[in-house]
């Protein structure tokens, strides 16, 4: 009995010291990032105007803008998103719906969970390769995006088969007792059920395509773009190289317009997160289960 007690005892202390090491280092990294955003926003806000979003990028520290960098951004995440969301979401369904459980589904399942840890300059190095030269891209929005859908496709295909494994079995079997066929199952009650958690992946996926730089760099993404692109063939700057560029300049009035840019990076990212929250919580109250 005292032997039980002591054990009891020992769990409790060794708990304990775990959780105040969790806290302590969860405490840790929010003040480690507060700090950062507090000197970035120092260092930077004071660069912020109308003339910075509307002005290219110049040798001189006064007169650099974002603009060339922020469009293409925004042209490149959309592309991505155009071409990755559908590609992932329908890939995770034919895996997790129609896929026979056998030695090839955990092939694939294996090769694609390998994937999401494969280091982005390699995926840099493999849209050199395939989009740049072996089909002649060259330095095009449509190679960057199709570089980066390949970056976040594992993300996105595990997150779905995740959301949609977690659908209870009982929904597809209502489904089937009343007629319908796999897809009408699918689509109409499946896929409701599962859209919170497939958006969550979706979320996770794009938040890191926005900020990624070593596969852009790559494949010859410029850092230096005094146009905004007009198609899918142009080159195109994005913000994270941008600010990479202004970051290793040795004037210390690029560090001020790099922190500038770094403020305008988190505003674009928080902002499609947000849309993408909002849309995921709608989506959680209307087919809730």
């Amino acid at each position: 009995m005292n032997n039980f007690k002591s054990n009891i005892e020992k769990r409790k202390r060794i708990e304990s010291i775990f959780r105040t090491i969790c806290k302590a280092l969860t405490w840790t990294s929010l003040v480690i990032l507060v700090v950062l955003l507090y000197h970035v926003a120092e260092q930077g806000f004071h660069r912020l105007s109308p003339d910075f979003l509307s002005n290219f990028p110049s040798r001189f520290p006064d007169k650099a803008g974002i603009k060339s960098a922020l469009w293409g951004s925004i042209w490149l995440i959309s592309l991505v998103f155009l071409i990755s969301v559908p590609i992932g979401i329908s890939s995770a369904i034919y895996l997790e719906e129609y896929e026979n459980k056998g030695k090839l589904a955990r092939f694939i399942e294996v090769n694609i969970s390998n994937l999401a840890g494969v280091p982005s300059i390699v995926y840099g190095i493999l849209g050199l390769a395939i989009f740049v030269r072996f089909f002649g891209l060259d330095r095009s929005l449509i190679a960057g995006a199709f570089t980066m859908s390949l970056l976040i496709l594992p993300v996105i295909i595990i997150a779905s088969r995740e959301a949609l494994r977690a659908v209870p079995q009982s929904i597809r079997h209502g489904a089937y007792a009343l007629g319908a066929t796999q897809w009408q199952t699918i689509y109409h009650h499946v896929l409701p059920a599962a859209l919170p958690g497939i958006l969550t992946g979706v979320i996770l996926a794009m938040s890191r395509a926005i900020g990624e730089t070593a596969p852009l760099i790559m494949i010859g993404a410029l850092t230096y773009v005094a146009f905004v692109p007009e198609s899918i063939m142009d080159p195109f700057a994005t913000l994270p190289i941008q600010i990479f560029n202004w970051a290793s300049r040795p004037q210390a009035a690029f560090e001020e317009v790099a922190a500038a840019g770094i403020i305008v990076l988190l505003v674009v990212l928080l902002t499609m997160n947000l849309a993408a929250v909002i849309i995921r919580n709608y989506a959680q109250r209307k087919y809730r289960w």
